[in-house]
C-alpha cells in the first residue's frame, strides 16, 4: 500500500513538472512542438507531409489530426513541408516556432491548388445551413451562377423559390445561406394543398433562366437538384457538387461536411 502510493505520488509530480499554469490555462513546458492539421483534401492526390524529419500521410477527403512532435534540447522551431505524395508537387512549406504555440494548418486543397476551408455554421433550432462549391465539369460552364433553394409543388408541379446564393464562381465557396426548416406535406399553393420536395436550382446569374439552357443538356425539376439534406430537420452543411448528368442534368456530390 505503502508503495503504490509512492509511485502515485512520483507520478502526480512529473505532471506537474511537466505543465504550469498561466493565466488560468494548463501551459505545456515539455520541449514539443504540437500542430494540428484541419485539412480537406479533394480529389484523388494524397498530400505527404513531413516535420523535419517526421512524416504525415494526408490522404484525401477530410483529415483532422493533433500531434506532439519532440524538439531537441535547445531546438527552437522546425521545418514543414507539404507535397504531393505521388508527384512530389510543393503544397506548402512553413517554419514553425515553437514560441508561437500550437501550430495549426488548416486550407482546402483540389486540383492541385490551395484554399482556406470555410468555417461551417454551428446548427440552430429550425434552421437549415448551407454552404456550396459548384464544379462545372461537364458543360464547363464559365458564367457566374445563382443557386435557389426552394419547394417544388407536386400540384400544379411548380418551383416556389425561398432563396439564393447570388453570383456563385464555380470552384469558389458561397457564403452560408440560412432558411427555415419545412414539412413536406401539409403544403399549399394559392390556395390548393400540395406535397412538396426540397429543391435547389441553378440559374444563370440574375436570371430565372436555368443554367443548362442552351448547354445540350435538359434539367429535370425533381431530378436537377444541387445537393441538400432533410428540409425537416435543422442542420448546417458544407457540399462540393460537380456535374454528373445522365438523361438530364444532375449532380454528383463529392464532398460532404
Amino acid at each position: 500500500m505503502k508503495t503504490a502510493t509512492v509511485f502515485f505520488a512520483l507520478i502526480t509530480s512529473l505532471l506537474a513538472l511537466s505543465s504550469c499554469k498561466k493565466d488560468g490555462e494548463i501551459q505545456d513546458t515539455r520541449n514539443v512542438l504540437a500542430v494540428s492539421f484541419s485539412i480537406l483534401n479533394v480529389g484523388n492526390t494524397p498530400l505527404e507531409a513531413m516535420i523535419d524529419t517526421f512524416r504525415v500521410e494526408i490522404p484525401t477527403g477530410r483529415f483532422d489530426i493533433t500531434r506532439a512532435f519532440p524538439l531537441q534540447s535547445m531546438q527552437r522551431s522546425m521545418r514543414l513541408s507539404i507535397t504531393e505524395k505521388e508527384t512530389g508537387k510543393p503544397v506548402m512549406e512553413k517554419e514553425l516556432k515553437k514560441e508561437d504555440g500550437r501550430a495549426d494548418i488548416s486550407f482546402f486543397y483540389m486540383n492541385g491548388e490551395i484554399g482556406k476551408v470555410p468555417q461551417v455554421p454551428p446548427v440552430e433550432q429550425g434552421k437549415i445551413k448551407i454552404i456550396y462549391m459548384f464544379r462545372p465539369v461537364k458543360t464547363n460552364y464559365s458564367e457566374p451562377v445563382d443557386i435557389a433553394l426552394g419547394k417544388f409543388h407536386l400540384t400544379p408541379k411548380v418551383f416556389e423559390e425561398i432563396t439564393r446564393i447570388k453570383n456563385v464562381k464555380a470552384n469558389e465557396f458561397t457564403e452560408p445561406v440560412t432558411i427555415s426548416t419545412f414539412p413536406i406535406t401539409g403544403q399549399q399553393y394559392n390556395g390548393q394543398p400540395s406535397a412538396v420536395s426540397f429543391q435547389v436550382y441553378i440559374y444563370k446569374a440574375g436570371t430565372n433562366e436555368l443554367y443548362t439552357q442552351g448547354t445540350g443538356y435538359t434539367w429535370s425539376p425533381t431530378g436537377s437538384t444541387a445537393p441538400k439534406p432533410s428540409s425537416t430537420t435543422a442542420s448546417s452543411k458544407l457540399y462540393i457538387f460537380s456535374e454528373a448528368p445522365t438523361s438530364f442534368m444532375a449532380f454528383a456530390k463529392n464532398f460532404e461536411i
